[in-house]
């Protein structure tokens, strides 16, 4: 039993205690309390990992990985498509430029110059046409990333995706997709309407995939440089203003309608190497329709399949990352 003293008040004097001989000091811990180098019930001990520790741990199991975030970011660019071709059900004239432009170039060119526009040859000039007017169509896919991720951009949505724990290419990859999408829309609406005005195809089935195939990627590379222009425009109108003033150009300076032999010997080697006339010498070649282009001595034009391939990779290598850096650039304003 331990001795307790009280002052003469008769208080307590906790200085006074005396410890028994079973029970601790004043400086001792008791038999349930940790020493002075022993952790708590609640603390981490000396190999264990601290608060701190755990929480960034935790953080870090729950971050995506490797397959995990590619996954995600398939998702998200699925999304991403899918809400932009969802939108065309509540604004169909969307489609206007895809579905009645294909078809006023076929008819207005078929039967208006059909007999004002001789090629060298005497080729038949609908067989000649229909190709120039497919790799046109496909340039203008710009057009629209341009004017789309400008709307995106003009409205406020883009500040709404930047608050998601998603990928900032994501959002322009889902745009130039669901433009590839309306693409075919113009492709299928070309192929129909020069079928009925008496445009065939005398090559094979491999001849006609593989014009399809060089056909969309210009179609994709074309979109990566409209996302260009839909993010350093200020507004839809400025990014189909600048569309306009490019794509009009690069079409008419092209042997899309017309042969570049007749042209000016400086003009004509800009129409050589212009990827739209690559592209249509190419589908011309692939698909047995009449090319006059193939007799220029032009690299591009004796290989255009090679060339248009080329011109569409390397804008995609120069296009993409640099719509990504403009993209990062503008939200963080």
């Amino acid at each position: 039993m331990s001795a307790v003293t009280f002052r003469p008040s008769g208080r307590y004097d906790p200085g006074l205690y005396e410890p028994g001989p079973n029970e601790p000091g004043p400086n001792e811990p008791g038999p349930n309390e940790p020493g002075p180098n022993e952790p708590g019930p609640n603390e981490p001990g000396p190999n264990e990992p601290g608060p701190t520790r755990r929480v960034w741990q935790a953080q870090e199991a729950a971050s995506p990985r490797g397959m995990d975030r590619l996954r995600w970011a398939f998702s998200d660019v699925r999304v991403l498509t899918w809400r932009t071709l969802t939108r065309i059900a509540t604004t169909p004239e969307q489609l206007l430029n895809v579905t009645v432009l294909p078809l006023v170039f076929v008819l207005l060119f078929s039967y208006v110059f059909n007999r004002a526009i001789v090629l060298p040859g005497h080729g038949n000039y609908r067989d000649y046409l229909i190709a120039g007017i497919f790799a046109v169509n496909m340039g203008g896919t710009a057009q629209g990333a341009a004017i789309g991720l400008a709307v995106d951009l003009s409205t406020g949505l883009i500040d709404r995706f930047r608050s998601l724990p998603m990928s900032r290419a994501t959002v322009i990859v889902g745009r130039t997709l669901a433009d590839l999408v309306t693409t075919l829309v113009a492709a299928t609406v070309t192929v129909v309407s020069g079928l009925a005005v008496g445009w065939r195809i005398h090559a094979g089935l491999v001849g006609l995939l593989l014009a399809l195939v060089l056909a969309l990627l210009f179609a994709y590379s074309a979109a990566w440089a409209g996302a260009c222009v839909g993010i350093l425009a200020r507004g839809p109108e400025s990014a189909q203003a600048v569309g306009l003033t490019v794509i009009v150009p690069l079409s008419l300076t092209s042997n899309a309608f017309i042969s570049t032999s007749s042209l000016p010997a400086g003009l004509r080697d800009i129409a050589n190497w212009n990827p739209v006339s690559v592209l249509a010498s190419a589908c011309r070649q692939l698909l047995g329709n009449p090319d006059p282009a193939a007799a220029i001595h032009s690299w591009p034009m004796q290989h255009p399949e090679l060339a248009s391939a080329l011109w569409s990779l390397t804008l995609l290598a120069v296009l993409a990352p640099l719509a990504v850096w403009l993209y990062v650039r503008r939200t963080r304003r």
